[in-house]
C-alpha cells in the first residue's frame, strides 16, 4: 500500500478518493460498522453538505488562518460540482447552507463510489489495535491484520456522538507521535440552565424566538428555541462554540427594533407590559420575562428611568449558563489536534513525513451551517492530493 487511512467519514473518504484517483494504492480502514453514519444524521437526514458563503471567519481555531490553504483549493462550488456530476438533486437555504433533495444517504453513496473508481480497498469494521513506525514505514496493527504504508491519513474525528463510534483515537495517536492537541470541548451543542433559572423558564420548552444571541466575540441573529432542559436552536448552538464555563451569554430579544423608544411611546398606556411585548415575542415567554423582572404591571406605572432599564434588559439580556449537553448532543468538537505542527497546504505533519491529520480530529471548528463538511472536503482534498 501507498497509503492508509483511518476513518471513513467524510473527510477520510475524500481523501481516500483523491488519492486513489491519483494512481495511488489505497486502504481505508474503519472501526464502525455502518459507513458515513455522521453524515446520515446531518441537516435532519438531508446532509447539510457545504455552504456557498464558505469563507474563513467562519472557522474557530487557535490559528483563525491555518484553514484558509485548503479553503481557497477547494471550495463549495467544487463540492457542488461533484454533487451535480452524481445526478443528487439539491436545493438551497437560508444563509447558503446548501442541502440533498432527497436523503443524505446520497452523499455517502457518493463518496464510496468515488473511493471505488479510485480503487479504494477497504476494511470495515475494523479496529486499529496500534500504530508504529519502523523506518519510513507506518505499521498499522488491526483486529484483522497488519498493514504498512509510507502515508498514515489520521481522519478519525473528535468525540461529538460518541453512540455512532466517535473516540479520542486521534488525539492519542498526535500524542503519540509527539504532537500537541488542543483540549476538546462540547460545540455547536445546546446549553443547560441552573435549576433556579429552569423553574422559571423550563415549562416554556418549544417556545422559539428570533434573537441575536452573544459571547466572548460571537454574535449570531438566528432562532432560539428554550428547552426543558434549557436553550437550544441554530443561535445557542452557534454561541455554544464561544462560551466558555462560568460565562454570561447576552440576548437580544428585539433585534432590528429600538426598545426604549418603543417603550416609552406608550408609556402612558394602561395596557400591561406583558402584553405590549407579546406583540412581538411569544406570548407565554413575554409573561414569564415580566414576572422575573418584577414588572408584570401596566405601563403608566413605569417612571422613564425604569422603562429605559426595561428596554435595556430586552436588549442586553444576561443569562448564565450552567453547562453544554456534552458531546452526545454537540454537533461537532471544538480543539483538537494542534495547527502548528501541519502544514496548512498538505495537513502533513511537520516533523514527521508521512503522517497526515484532516477532518474534525485537526482544531478547526466551523460554524453551524455546512461549514463543517467544506472543511472535511477541502482538507481531506489537500491530503489526498499530497499523500
Amino acid at each position: 500500500m501507498d497509503v492508509i487511512v483511518i476513518g471513513a467519514g467524510a473527510a477520510g473518504m475524500m481523501c481516500a478518493a483523491q488519492a486513489g484517483r491519483r494512481g495511488r494504492r489505497v486502504l481505508l480502514i474503519e472501526h464502525y460498522h455502518k459507513l458515513g453514519e455522521k453524515i446520515r444524521i446531518s441537516g435532519g437526514g438531508r446532509c447539510n453538505f457545504t455552504n456557498l458563503h464558505c469563507a474563513p471567519e467562519h472557522f474557530l481555531s487557535q490559528n483563525p488562518h491555518f484553514c484558509r490553504s485548503a479553503l481557497a483549493r477547494y471550495t463549495p462550488q467544487d463540492f457542488v460540482a461533484l454533487v451535480e456530476r452524481h445526478g443528487i438533486a439539491y436545493h438551497e437555504k437560508t444563509l447558503g447552507q446548501m442541502f440533498c433533495d432527497d436523503s443524505s444517504q446520497q452523499i455517502i453513496d457518493m463518496l464510496k463510489n468515488e473511493c471505488d473508481r479510485g480503487g479504494v480497498e477497504w476494511r470495515m469494521p475494523c479496529a486499529v489495535r496500534e500504530v508504529t513506525r519502523e523506518g519510513n514505514t507506518f505499521v498499522v496493527t488491526t483486529d484483522q491484520d497488519t498493514y504498512r504504508a509510507p502515508s498514515l491519513v489520521v481522519a478519525t474525528g473528535g468525540l461529538s456522538v460518541p453512540k455512532i463510534g466517535a473516540g479520542p483515537f486521534g488525539y492519542r495517536l498526535a500524542e503519540q507521535f509527539g504532537l500537541k492537541v488542543v483540549a476538546p470541548r462540547p460545540a455547536l451543542v445546546p446549553l443547560s440552565l441552573a435549576p433556579a433559572t429552569l423553574a422559571r423558564f423550563g415549562d416554556l420548552s418549544g417556545i422559539s424566538i428570533d434573537a441575536q444571541v452573544s459571547c466572548n466575540g460571537g454574535r449570531f441573529r438566528e432562532k432560539l428555541l428554550l428547552t426543558h432542559r434549557g436553550l437550544s436552536g441554530p443561535a445557542i448552538l452557534q454561541i455554544s462554540s464561544y462560551w466558555r464555563g462560568g460565562d454570561f451569554i447576552e440576548i437580544d430579544l428585539l433585534p432590528g427594533r429600538d426598545a426604549e423608544t418603543w417603550l416609552l411611546a406608550a408609556q402612558s398606556s394602561r395596557t400591561q407590559l406583558d402584553n405590549l411585548l407579546a406583540q412581538v415575542l411569544p406570548r407565554r415567554f413575554a409573561q414569564q420575562w415580566c414576572a422575573a423582572h418584577d414588572s408584570a404591571r401596566p405601563l403608566n406605572r413605569f417612571s422613564h428611568s425604569a422603562l429605559k432599564t426595561l428596554a435595556h434588559g430586552l436588549h442586553h439580556w444576561q443569562v448564565q449558563p450552567s453547562g453544554t449537553l456534552g458531546y452526545n448532543k454537540a454537533e461537532v468538537t471544538l480543539g483538537g489536534v494542534d495547527t502548528g505542527g501541519l502544514s496548512s497546504k498538505t495537513m502533513e505533519t511537520k516533523t514527521l513525513p508521512g503522517l497526515f491529520f484532516i477532518g474534525e480530529v485537526v482544531d478547526v471548528t466551523g460554524h453551524l451551517g455546512g461549514f463543517n463538511f467544506q472543511w472535511a472536503w477541502a482538507s481531506g482534498y489537500a491530503a489526498g492530493q499530497a499523500v
